[in-house]
């Protein structure tokens, strides 16, 4: 998989949850994953197809973080994950697709958007629906961690 079609999901990933509420998530080291079992407690999941492309992006939050993000961007504190933790996780997972699908336009990738689905509790899998190889791409945060999962298969 072409790291020019990576990294616009990592630093759009990076850019919302920096503007949005203002802190920095710091990248990690890339690893091939080969499960389906997420890292953290709750996922947005959206799938893309476009001409010479299709496959699907996921973002996890670990439970700690994500309500931090909660509270600083809508300032709703939550002591769990509930149904406006799961909306915010899927908007999330929209703007960053939206940011990444931006970048990648300019470099010639258009694909479409899917509505992101969302998903949580521990233990929880993700089932990405293209063949190609999975990326799992760590961040951390004093409040916890965010995976980004990126599985893309060319179609030409």
């Amino acid at each position: 998989m072409n790291v020019e079609f990576i990294n616009p999901f990592l630093v759009s990933l990076i850019n919302v949850v920096s503007t949005m509420a203002t802190m920095d998530l710091k990248p990690g080291k890339p690893q091939l994953k080969n499960h389906d079992l997420a890292k953290g407690d709750v996922s947005g999941l959206i799938g893309m197809v476009g001409p010479k492309t299709k496959g699907s992006l996921s973002i996890t939050f670990e439970e700690p973080l994500i309500l931090e993000i909660m509270d600083r961007m809508l300032g709703e504190k939550h002591t769990t994950i509930n149904e406006e933790v799961t909306d915010l996780v899927g908007e999330i997972t929209n703007m960053v697709t939206g940011g990444a699908k931006n970048l990648l336009s300019e470099k010639g990738y258009e694909f479409d958007m899917a509505t992101p689905a969302v998903v949580s509790g521990k233990n929880h899998t993700i089932s990405h629906k293209s063949k190609g190889k999975k990326i799992l791409m760590p961040f951390s945060h004093e409040c916890g961690h965010a995976y980004i999962e990126i599985c893309f298969e060319d179609v030409h």
